[in-house]
């Protein structure tokens, strides 16, 4: 899946102050999509807040993450290596589902997307906030570069043995994800019957007693 990265720290917004800019454009970004965005359903009391959101090679809003809980920092350099708690969060990706389609200039086709796109963003989006304790500063590219081919290799078969079956609700319905554990955190992803395909990712909180659902004011978030 052929995507770009748009980030925006997200800025607090106290009543009566005015927004940051960089968190109009984060907003902005999200306000532009042409599909619904995801997140915990309303079991989640926790904060919530917007990450960023990715765009295709013509621009168009392909998929984006909505964080609940600790706002996370890299596992590397938290601490808890030393025995200090891990934050607890859950990200929640929403991808929209698309066809291979001709890019809006017309010069190329631009991927399909698929459960496994969600299986693999949310894989990377773990790895952003992972580093091992004992890893030289200087080595952290290296080796986050070997963990997205190999988050990639693993989306690329949720069929595999590294995947299990979790079924869990999204608008109240039964929706069966791919899952997988490892020391760093969980990873899942499925596809919803609202045009969107979505993953998910997340530490010190359990995958199994979550919930999805429609984000009805994405404004509200900002």
């Amino acid at each position: 899946m052929e995507t770009t990265s748009r980030a925006g720290e997200q800025a607090p917004a106290a009543e009566g102050r005015q927004q940051f800019p960089s968190a109009r454009r984060t907003i902005d970004g999200y306000l532009q999509a042409p599909f619904p965005w995801y997140g915990l359903d309303e079991a989640f009391s926790g904060p919530r807040w917007l990450m960023q959101v990715g765009t295709a090679a013509d621009g168009a809003v392909e998929h984006g993450s909505i964080g609940h809980g600790d706002e996370p920092s890299v596992l590397g350099e938290s601490g808890s290596a030393a025995g200090e708690p891990r934050e607890k969060f859950a990200v929640v990706v929403t991808v929209a589902a698309q066809p291979s389609r001709r890019s809006a200039d017309g010069t190329g086709l631009l991927e399909a997307t698929s459960v496994s796109s969600a299986a693999w963003l949310a894989g990377v989006g773990l790895l952003s906030f992972t580093w091992p304790g004992q890893m030289d500063h200087s080595l952290r590219d290296d080796w986050l570069e070997q963990q997205t081919e190999t988050a990639w290799a693993l989306a690329d078969d949720l069929e595999g043995p590294e995947w299990s079956m979790l079924s869990l609700p999204v608008d109240g319905v039964a929706v069966p994800f791919h899952y997988r554990e490892s020391e760093f955190g969980w990873v899942l992803a499925g596809t919803t019957d609202a045009g969107v395909h979505l993953g998910a990712y997340g530490r010190g909180m359990s995958a199994y007693g979550l919930g999805f659902s429609v984000v009805k004011d994405i404004a509200a978030y900002a």
